[in-house]
């Protein structure tokens, strides 16, 4: 699983990138939690908001977030599903 934060570097992007640091130590998941701030990487993902949390290449929850709950969820939310679609069957982890 890759795990990813990506942002343009503002308090709201790092706080997001810690929690969902914690969030996946929360959940046993030992791969390292990167943090994106190259924007030609963001919008090669197609990504226009920050702060993301992308789980392998897919954005599963968009904007500020300070529930580390809510971050797990997106998390396990878009792992437990084989089609590669999110909790909410969109890939913004049904914030559009």
């Amino acid at each position: 699983m890759k795990i990813q934060v990506l942002g343009s570097g503002c308090s709201s992007c790092h706080q997001l990138f810690q929690l969902t640091k914690q969030a996946a130590k929360e959940l046993n998941i030992k791969e390292e939690v990167e943090y994106i701030d190259d924007i030609e990487k963001i919008l090669a993902m197609g990504v226009i908001q920050v702060p993301v949390v992308a789980v392998n290449g897919k954005a599963v929850l968009t904007g500020s977030v300070t529930d580390i709950e809510k971050i797990k969820k997106a998390i396990i939310g878009d792992a437990s599903h084989s089609g590669g679609e999110s909790a909410k069957g969109c890939s913004c982890g049904g914030n559009c």
